[in-house]
């Protein structure tokens, strides 16, 4: 099978936005504290930043970056997180 005859999905919006913003935000929180990329990954994972980021990733996009760091961030630390 080719990809000419093959059915390719495409993401909706909403999806492609959010996987746009998580992929620009992770990087951006590693460098604000200090981490890796995979560091910053499993920081988020294990304190509840990763969960927040998911389901609240419309709002934080739309705040300033400095902002949605630091509510990660706070978040994070509220749930044992430090740094």
């Amino acid at each position: 099978m080719d990809l000419t005859t093959r059915n390719i999905q495409k993401l909706d919006k909403e999806t492609s936005d959010k996987v746009s913003f998580i992929s620009f935000i992770i990087p951006m929180f590693a460098d604000a504290y200090k981490m890796n990329i995979r560091e910053a990954w499993f920081y988020l994972k294990k304190y509840g930043g990763w969960d927040f980021l998911n389901k609240h990733w419309w709002a934080l996009h739309t705040d300033n970056v400095l902002y949605a760091l630091n509510d990660i961030y706070e978040v994070c630390y509220k749930n044992g997180g430090q740094r």
